[in-house]
C-alpha cells in the first residue's frame, strides 16, 4: 500500500512487519508449539499429523516440510520463532543462517571468520556485493513456485476479458460513532427483552442510529473498545492493542459467548493502521489472535440490529483503561489525528468509520457504585461536539471523581473524535444524532453520530 517501507530495497532481507506478522501468525505459533518436549516428540514421530494441528496455508506446510528457511520467511516466518524448528532438527543458529545464504556449512563458517559478509555493495538491490542475485531456494520451493505460475496463467487465460474491479483513490473517515457498551444490553437483546418497559426506552433511542447506518454503512469498522479481562489478563496489559486477524469470535466471558455473529476484520487495513501509527511514534500492540466481548458486539448491536452477519469488516482496538496508568485523554486525541493520517494513505477507497465505545459516567465498585452524573455527561457531550481539544486536556482524576471509576472509559472516544476532519483544518462535522438515557444497569448510556461532510 502506500505506506512507507525503505526497507523493501534492501537485498536479501526479509524485514517482519505487521504485515509479515498477519501471514505467518499461525507458522510462527506452530514453532512456538515446540519449546515443549512433548510437542516435539509428536512432531518427529509424524510430522504430517501434527502440522494438520495447526491452521497454516498449504504453501507454509510444504515450506517446513521441504526445511527452507526462506520459504518460510517469505510466507511470514520469523527467524526466531523458525530456530526453535531448527533447534528440534538439532541445528545451531550457525547452521540455520548458512542455509539461507547458498553456501555450504564450511563456505558460511569460513566466511565469518574472515569477519562477516561485508555491507560494501549489500545496501541496496542492483549494487554488486557479494548478497545480490536470487534467493537460495530447495527443490520443493521451485517446484511449488512453478506450479503456482501455471495455476495464476489459467486463471489471467480465464478472466481476460473480465471487467475491471475497484477503483483509483484513498480510504477515507466518512464518520465518528460514540456509544456505551453496557453488557447488560447485550442480554437484554440476546434474551429478547429490549422491548420490556425497562428496556424499551433505551433501544427507541437507537432506532434512528440503525436507520441512519443502513443508509451509510461502511466497508470497514475502526472500533475502539477495552478489553473486560478477556483477552488480556495481569500478565499482559497492552495500553493500545489492535487486532489484525482476518476474523474473531465471540469470547466467553463466564456466562458462554453470546449468540452473535463472528466478527470479519480487514487484516490488510489492520496492519497498514498499525504500521503507519508506530511509524508516527505511538506504540501499538499487535494482537493476531484475539476474542472480541461485550465491549465491542455490544455497539454492533445496537447499531446494526441483529443480523446472520455483521454488515460491514471491523478492526478491533483495544485500550487499556481497567489497570493504572491509562492513556491520557491528550494522548487518546492524538492518536485519532495518527489513525486518520494512516488511513487516508491507505490506497483502496474504502469508507470507514471510527467508533469510540464505553462510558458514560459509572462506578461498578465500592460503597461509591452507582454513581450518576447527568449533568457531567451532557457537558462532556456538548465539548465533545464543539471543543475536543479542550475536552482532551481533562485530567484523569476528573473522570474519576465526576463520572466514577469506570468513568475513565470515555477517553476511548476522544479517539474516535480525534480523527474527524475539523481536527485536521477541515469543516465541522454534522451531528446526525444525540442521545443520553439512565440508567441501564449500573451505567448512564450516551450515544452519539457526528458525520463528515464528502
Amino acid at each position: 500500500m502506500a505506506l512507507d517501507k525503505p526497507y523493501l530495497d534492501v537485498p536479501g532481507t526479509t524485514i517482519f512487519d505487521a504485515d509479515q506478522s498477519r501471514k505467518g501468525y499461525w507458522l510462527n505459533q506452530f514453532c512456538m508449539s515446540l519449546m515443549k518436549a512433548d510437542n516435539r516428540a509428536r512432531f518427529k514421530a509424524d510430522e504430517d499429523a501434527y502440522l494438520a494441528e495447526w491452521p497454516m496455508s498449504e504453501e507454509q506446510r510444504a515450506a517446513v516440510r521441504a526445511r527452507d528457511l526462506n520459504w518460510m520467511m517469505r510466507t511470514g516466518g520469523n527467524i526466531y520463532f523458525l530456530s526453535k524448528l531448527g533447534a528440534t532438527d538439532g541445528l545451531s543458529f550457525q547452521q540455520m543462517a548458512g542455509s539461507m545464504t547458498g553456501m555450504t556449512e564450511a563456505q558460511y563458517r569460513d566466511m565469518m571468520l574472515r569477519g562477516g559478509r561485508s555491507p560494501e555493495g549489500n545496501r541496496v538491490v542492483g549494487e554488486s556485493g557479494d548478497a545480490q542475485g536470487a534467493m537460495a531456494q530447495s527443490a520443493a520451493w521451485k517446484a511449488w513456485e512453478t506450479q503456482a505460475r501455471q495455476e495464476l496463467a489459467a486463471k489471467v487465460q480465464g478472466a481476460h476479458d473480465a471487467p475491471a474491479r475497484g477503483g483509483a483513490g484513498h480510504a477515507r473517515v466518512t464518520a465518528s460513532v460514540y456509544s456505551s457498551h453496557v453488557p447488560a444490553i447485550g442480554a437484554a437483546v440476546d434474551h429478547g427483552k429490549t422491548q420490556e418497559p425497562y428496556w424499551a426506552p433505551l433501544f427507541k433511542g437507537f432506532e434512528a442510529s440503525k436507520q441512519w447506518m443502513k443508509e451509510n454503512t461502511p466497508d470497514v469498522v475502526f472500533l475502539v473498545y477495552n478489553d473486560h479481562a478477556t483477552n488480556f489478563d495481569l500478565g499482559v496489559i497492552p495500553t493500545f492493542a489492535i487486532g489484525t486477524a482476518a476474523e474473531f469470535e465471540p469470547a466467553d466471558e463466564g456466562y458462554g459467548p453470546r449468540p452473535v455473529p463472528k466478527v470479519i476484520g480487514h487484516p490488510q487495513l489492520a496492519s497498514h493502521i498499525a504500521q503507519s501509527v508506530i511509524q508516527q511514534d505511538f506504540d501499538l500492540t499487535i494482537v493476531n489472535d484475539l476474542r472480541v466481548d461485550h465491549g465491542l458486539t455490544v455497539p454492533m448491536n445496537l447499531m446494526f440490529g441483529s443480523p446472520e452477519q455483521w454488515p460491514c469488516k471491523v478492526i478491533p482496538f483495544a485500550v487499556n483503561v481497567v489497570q493504572y496508568p491509562v492513556p491520557s485523554g491528550r494522548r487518546c486525541f492524538a492518536l485519532g489525528q495518527a489513525i486518520r493520517r494512516a488511513i487516508e494513505s491507505y490506497d483502496e477507497p474504502l469508507k470507514v468509520q471510527i467508533w469510540g465505545t464505553g462510558g458514560m459516567s459509572h462506578q461498578l465498585q465500592g460503597p461509591r457504585a452507582g454513581l450518576i452524573n447527568a449533568a457531567w455527561d451532557n457537558q462532556f457531550l456538548d465539548r465533545l461536539i464543539a471543543d475536543p481539544a479542550g475536552l482532551a486536556q481533562m485530567p484523569h482524576i476528573e473522570y474519576v471523581r465526576e463520572a466514577g471509576s469506570e468513568g475513565i472509559e470515555l477517553v476511548m472516544w476522544l479517539i474516535a473524535r480525534g480523527a474527524m476532519a475539523d481536527v485536521a483544518g477541515g469543516q465541522a462535522p454534522t451531528v446526525r444524532h444525540r442521545f443520553f438515557h439512565v440508567p441501564a444497569s449500573n451505567t448512564a448510556v450516551g450515544h452519539l453520530i457526528l458525520e463528515n461532510h464528502a
